[in-house]
């Protein structure tokens, strides 16, 4: 039987893409699917765009107001879903990139989480680069991927078994999509998925989100997400400093 997905989407302001990223999402579910939609205090008409679809699968409810890490983590807390998907606001998934990324957890059962790959493109979804993986160096390792990330959120997949590991996301660490990533590589394993499956969107809203901070900064990013990892790690138990794979 195909266990349910849940989908976690956190949005803030997003009418102008949401519309689209939406239905394709739908395609990819079943009747029995879920997409949690966490809006952070949209003013403009995103509320009245998601509220449009009068889709039995879709629950909206309020942010916390706390920003985007923090939103996510509220979309995730609602999920009820065997497999949780991530989803920005401003993407477009591809037909049976659900059924891809199942057929991937199906295969090998001591997978965690999926990441699968995509194109970046522009805001009219004219390619700018046909591989994220290619482009940021993607790969597992949890030294690699705490010194340069390359865990994308709108890529992921995860099984709920991480959920309570991943939750709460702490306040200090800088990308949630870094810190699921991380955890996994922590407490389950982790499977790099070659095909395309998004087309990730570039625009105005987001490009930072690709460049390199300010080296203060990142010193700063790494060390808060250290700390909070072994403090993860230290209330839950778990012994990892004698892996190999790292």
């Amino acid at each position: 039987m195909r266990p349910k997905i849940s989908v976690a989407m956190a949005t803030y302001n997003g009418e102008k893409f949401i519309k689209e990223q939406i239905s394709s999402i739908l395609d990819n579910l079943n009747s029995n699917d879920e997409v949690v939609i966490s809006d952070d205090g949209s003013t403009d008409d995103t509320i009245k765009i998601i509220e449009n679809f009068n889709d039995k699968r879709i629950q909206l409810i309020d942010g916390p107001k706390k920003g985007i890490k923090q939103n996510f983590a509220n979309a995730i807390n609602n999920t009820t879903g065997d497999i949780i998907f991530l989803s920005d606001q401003d993407d477009v998934w591809v037909k049976d990139k659900v059924n891809l990324v199942l057929k991937k957890f199906e295969e090998e059962n001591d997978i965690t989480l999926v990441i699968h790959n995509c194109q970046i493109v522009d805001i009219n979804l004219n390619v700018i680069d046909e591989s994220f993986f290619d482009f940021r160096n993607s790969g597992r390792g949890l030294i690699k991927n705490i010194w340069k990330n390359t865990y994308i959120g709108c890529c992921m997949a995860f099984k709920r078994e991480l959920f309570k590991k991943i939750l709460p996301i702490p306040d200090s660490i800088y990308m949630h999509d870094q810190w699921i990533g991380l955890i996994s590589e922590i407490y389950g394993k982790n499977y790099f998925l070659e095909e395309n499956l998004i087309k990730y969107r570039r625009h105005g809203n987001n490009n930072d989100q690709l460049k390199q901070k300010p080296v203060n900064i990142m010193i700063k990013n790494r060390m808060n997400l250290i700390k909070e990892l072994y403090r993860r790690k230290k209330s839950s138990g778990q012994d990892y400093c004698n892996r190999t794979d790292i």
